[in-house]
């Protein structure tokens, strides 16, 4: 079984920075990929970005593209995500995502956290 535990969010004003981790309990965490996704108020749920088991792959949605750094230590059993450059429009929650069960690039994982709510004024 894998828990995952999400931090990092908050209030920040447009056009600052977060750093959301993603701390994860479970023997196989080193053989999963792993994502974000996230989920504004009153719409549905989006993939943000992705990294392979390794780190070598990452895939990123168009909308963070240029903005966002995904991240993943093994060895600490954590995931990061950097986000600068923050809009108004990347306010929601935000999911930490574990084991594809096809694309990385998508929300169809086996595991989720409770996700972490991150807020950006105007």
């Amino acid at each position: 079984q894998v828990q995952l535990v999400e931090s990092g969010g908050g209030l920040v004003l447009a056009g600052g920075s977060l750093r959301l981790s993603c701390a994860v309990s479970g023997n196989t965490y080193r053989t999963y990929a792993m994502g974000w996704s996230r989920q504004a108020s009153g719409k549905e749920r989006e993939f943000v970005a992705a990294i392979s088991w390794n780190g070598v792959r990452k895939y990123y949605a168009d909308s963070v593209k240029g903005r966002a750094t995904i991240s993943r230590d093994n060895a600490k059993n954590t995931m990061y995500l950097q986000m600068d450059s923050l809009k108004p429009e990347d306010t929601a929650l935000y999911y930490c995502t574990a084991d594809a069960k096809g694309s990385l690039a998508s929300n169809d994982y086996n595991y989720w956290g409770q996700g972490t709510q991150v807020t950006v004024s105007a």
